[in-house]
C-alpha cells in the first residue's frame, strides 16, 4: 500500500504537463493528462491499471503520440477515425509494410464506405452484422462503380449485373480486419467490449490448391535440369520452403557438409523499400532444416557457376551473399521468379499452378509417402499443428481410405 508520504512523492517527482497517477478507492490506480484531440484541441484524458506503473505507462504512451502531432481517438468520434489513427499511429508499427498496405486498402475499399460514419461508443453487433450481409450480397461492380469506369460498360452502367461478391475467404478478411482495429480500441479503452467478435461469418473453405503428382513433379525437375537456377527449383520440391525464403537464403546460412540450411529471413518487395530482406513470417518459420543429397550437390554446382557468372560480370558484380541471384548477383525479383516457373511449365507441358502449390506438392508427396505430421510441420515451418492437419486435411482423408479399402481387401482374401 503506497503511503501519503510516497504519494506526495511522486506527484512532486512529476513534471508539469506529465500529468497526475493517483490510486482510486476501489484500488485501481488512474493517470490523467492532457493530450491533442481531434480540431488542434486538448483535452483531458484518463487511464487506468492493477498497478501504478501500469496506469502510467498508458498515460505515457498517449502523450508521446500526442507530442508527435498525432491526436488521440475519442470514441464519441466516427469509426472511420478511429481507423484512421489505428492505421497510422498503432499497425504501422506492429505488421509488416505489404500486410500494412492491405489492411488499409480493405479499410478504404469496405470498411469505411460501410460502417465509417456510425459513432464508434454506437457501434453495434447488429450494424456489423447488416454490414457483412449487404457486403456478401452486393455486387463490386456496382458499389465501387466499377463498370461506369470501362471504356465499355458490360456490367450494372449496361442494365445487366454481373454479380460480382466478394469470396468467402475476402468476406472474413475484411471482418478479421475489423476485428483487429476494435480489439486495440477495447485495450486502449476506448470502448468496453469488441461487437466484431460477436458476429460470426462461418468458417471459410480452405483455397483449392492443384500440387503436382509424383510424375508430373520429376517431369518438373527434369525440364529445369540445366536451367541456372535449377538448384533453386529443386530445393522448393525438396523442402516445400516458401518463395520469399528461397530468394532471402544467403550462403553463410548454408552448411553444406552438414546438410542443413537455416531459415532466417525472407525476400520481398515492399513499395517504399523496393526488394528488401525481413525476418520470416513467423517466429516458427525460423528453423533449421536438413537438405537432401541431391539438393546439397545442386547447391554446390550452382556456387560453381555463381563463380563463373562473377567473373563473367567483373566491376558490375552486385553480390550480396544472396545464393539465388541475378546473372548480375543482384536479389531475384519474386515477380520475375513466378515468370520463370511459368515458362517452365509451359516448357515441361504441365498444367499452370502458382508457385506456392509447389509447397503444397511438397507436404502432399510427403504425405503419402506416410511422413508423420508432425515432421512435415517442422519442415514447413508452421506454427502450429493444426494449421498443417487442416490444410492436408482431404490428403489425410485419401490415405484413410485407402488404408480401410487395403484392409478391406485383406479380411476378404486371407
Amino acid at each position: 500500500m503506497t503511503t501519503p508520504r510516497d504519494t506526495s512523492l511522486s506527484r512532486r517527482a512529476r513534471a508539469n504537463g506529465d500529468g497526475t497517477v493517483y490510486q482510486r478507492k476501489d484500488g485501481r490506480w488512474e493517470a490523467a493528462g492532457y493530450v491533442l484531440a481531434s480540431g488542434n484541441t486538448r483535452k483531458r484524458i484518463r487511464v487506468y491499471g492493477t498497478t501504478r506503473k501500469e496506469a502510467l505507462a498508458k498515460l505515457t504512451e498517449k502523450i508521446a503520440a500526442s507530442n508527435r502531432g498525432l491526436p488521440v481517438p475519442s470514441a464519441q468520434g466516427s469509426v472511420a477515425a478511429y481507423l484512421t489513427y489505428w492505421l497510422d499511429a498503432v499497425a504501422v508499427h506492429q505488421l509488416r509494410e505489404n500486410t500494412h498496405t492491405r489492411y488499409t486498402a480493405v479499410t478504404r475499399l469496405f470498411v469505411i464506405p460501410g460502417l465509417g460514419r456510425k459513432k464508434l461508443a454506437k457501434l453495434t453487433a447488429k450494424d456489423v452484422r447488416t454490414w457483412l450481409n449487404q457486403l456478401r450480397t452486393a455486387c463490386q461492380c456496382c458499389v465501387r462503380g466499377l463498370d461506369r469506369a470501362r471504356d465499355e460498360p458490360s456490367c450494372c452502367a449496361a442494365g445487366k449485373c454481373c454479380s460480382k461478391r466478394l469470396s468467402p475467404l475476402t468476406l472474413a478478411y475484411v471482418h478479421s480486419v475489423l476485428k483487429s482495429a476494435l480489439e486495440h480500441a477495447v485495450r486502449e479503452e476506448e470502448i468496453p467490449r469488441n461487437v466484431a467478435r460477436n458476429v460470426r461469418t462461418g468458417t471459410p473453405r480452405p483455397r483449392r490448391f492443384e500440387p503436382l503428382t509424383a510424375d508430373e513433379a520429376r517431369q518438373f525437375l527434369s525440364t529445369t535440369r540445366g536451367h541456372r537456377l535449377h538448384a533453386l527449383f529443386e530445393l522448393a520440391l525438396h523442402t516445400g520452403l516458401r518463395k520469399g525464403e528461397l530468394l532471402g537464403i544467403h550462403w553463410e546460412d548454408l552448411d553444406l557438409d552438414a546438410g542443413t540450411a537455416a531459415i532466417r529471413r525472407t525476400l520481398q518487395r515492399t513499395s517504399t523499400g523496393g526488394l528488401t530482406t525481413l525476418p520470416t513470417k513467423t517466429r516458427a518459420s525460423e528453423r533449421r532444416i536438413a537438405l537432401p543429397t541431391r539438393c546439397v550437390q545442386s547447391l554446390k554446382l550452382h556456387h560453381e557457376q555463381q563463380e563463373r557468372e562473377r567473373e563473367a560480370a567483373g566491376a558490375t558484380w552486385q553480390h550480396d551473399a544472396h545464393v539465388f541471384t541475378t546473372v548480375q548477383g543482384r536479389p531475384i525479383d519474386p515477380t520475375n521468379l513466378t515468370r520463370t516457373f511459368t515458362t517452365i511449365l509451359r516448357r515441361a507441358g504441365l498444367r499452370r499452378i502458382r508457385f506456392h502449390d509447389l509447397r503444397h506438392s511438397t507436404a502432399t508427396l510427403l504425405l503419402e509417402q506416410g511422413v508423420e505430421l508432425v515432421v512435415i510441420k517442422e519442415l514447413l515451418g508452421h506454427a502450429h499443428i493444426g494449421v498443417t492437419a487442416t490444410v492436408y486435411a482431404h490428403v489425410r482423408l485419401r490415405l484413410q481410405r485407402d488404408a480401410i479399402n487395403s484392409l478391406g481387401r485383406a479380411l476378404d482374401h486371407p
